[in-house]
């Protein structure tokens, strides 16, 4: 089935807000074995929606709409849906009651007369329940296509496309494929290096395909197999990621919606050791990301922000001859700040990090983004320069995902 989406609002095409919902559907109906085409967005605009319907119906065996059937004046759908399919709009019953009842539960002392705007929907429609929401949505068939029309507010439409439009979709889908998807998250390489290395992996004619989408700073494949029942899918799926492992390696943090944190977070349950950290141009983001898991308290000790020498003498035991003579972004003040913190806190690791984050300080021999990162432990200690670009939120992002990507590097080696 040619199934396609139009997403309705000025808010969405102005860049007020971005449009969740066209991402929402696409992956709902994905889990179903079902894939859309095309997505449209337009404003609040009615030749402009009607223009879109017109369009997408021509091509398509579904369209699903979403936004612009609230109460007020720039809510057109409704009416651009009767205009596009030749149908008069109406009051109906249901619809308006439905409101009523919405608007008690509100609490709300009276019923605005615009609410009667939302009960109107275009003639020969079956309405859609919104169990969430006021605004009933609706669907139609014309041309041969089924247009649904359901409320832009995600909480709402989720339970509507859930409860009503796919259920009803998937009752005339003659014959629906099984889709299995597997993600892989990666860090370090560029997407050409990535590509190159997975090269030959995707079979589009046996239904196994390959994405590459760069998340930044890190990068996400996705795997998609393709077949007429879930156990053909499986083995097409199955043996692919095992490839895309084994050829990525290290590069390969987690899979499906693990973040880089919570990779990390149990490399440390699981090896139980503990950590701290001291850091400089970072301004404490590492510390924000390790504690931004629960139950970190478990394997963190402390961070310590030493951002001026003398806070790196004081708090660290950094030598002071050591910053006059090498300076305060250097392997030997980065290497003192990552012992100084383990030995002070008495954790298992101490990782630090000292760098320039621009966009001022910078110099020929340390330019701007120039970062050190350390990681002192019992078995040694490893430090190295690092080069990043961008602007001050990038270097210090980068610098903090490599300094994490560090440990888990390091964790993965341990037993």
């Amino acid at each position: 089935m040619r199934i396609s989406t139009l997403s309705i609002g000025d808010e969405l095409i102005c860049g007020q807000l971005t449009d969740t919902n066209a991402g929402t559907i696409a992956s709902m109906l994905l889990a179903e074995g079902l894939r859309v085409q095309r997505h449209l967005t337009v404003g609040d605009n009615e030749p402009d929606i009607i223009g879109a319907l017109n369009d997408l119906g021509r091509v398509s065996d579904a369209i699903i709409v979403t936004g612009g059937l609230g109460p007020t004046a720039d809510d057109l759908t409704s009416r651009a849906a009767a205009r596009a399919t030749g149908r008069r709009l109406v009051i109906h019953e249901e619809a308006r009651a439905h409101v009523r009842l919405m608007s008690s539960k509100l609490e709300t002392l009276i019923v605005c007369p615009l609410s009667d705007k939302q009960s109107m929907i275009p003639t020969k429609s079956a309405l859609i329940p919104n169990p969430n929401g006021t605004a009933c949505g609706f669907h139609l068939m014309h041309t041969g296509c089924f247009m649904f029309f359901l409320p832009g507010v995600p909480s709402e439409m989720i339970v509507m496309l859930r409860d009503t439009v796919i259920p009803f979709i998937l009752e005339r889908v003659p014959h629906k494929r099984v889709i299995r998807t597997a993600a892989l998250n990666l860090f370090g390489p560029c997407e050409a290096e990535v590509d190159e290395l997975l090269l030959g992996i995707a079979m589009p004619e046996q239904g196994l395909t390959l994405g590459i989408c760069v998340t930044y700073p890190w990068i996400k494949v996705t795997l998609r197999g393709e077949a007429d029942n879930d156990d053909a899918a499986t083995e097409l799926l199955v043996p692919a990621v095992r490839t895309v492992r084994e050829r990525l390696k290290e590069y390969c943090f987690s899979s499906g919606d693990i973040s880089m944190d919570e990779a990390v977070a149990e490399l440390f349950r699981e090896r139980c050791l503990t950590l701290s950290l001291a850091e400089s141009c970072s301004g404490g983001l590492l510390a924000k990301r390790i504690t931004d898991i629960s139950g970190s308290s478990r394997y963190f000790y402390e961070g310590v922000v030493t951002y001026s020498n003398d806070a790196k003498v004081r708090l660290l035991g950094v030598p002071a001859e050591l910053l006059n003579s090498s300076g305060a972004v250097s392997s030997e003040c980065a290497s003192a700040m990552a012992k100084g913190v383990r030995m002070a806190s008495g954790s298992d690791l101490g990782l630090a990090v000292t760098g320039i984050a621009g966009p001022d300080g910078g110099s020929e021999e340390k330019p701007v983004g120039t970062v050190y990162i350390s990681l002192a432990a019992s078995d040694g200690c490893w430090t190295k320069r690092f080069q990043f670009s961008g602007n001050r939120d990038e270097i210090r992002t980068l610098t903090a995902w490599t300094a994490l990507d560090w440990l888990r590097r390091y964790l993965l080696k341990r037993e």
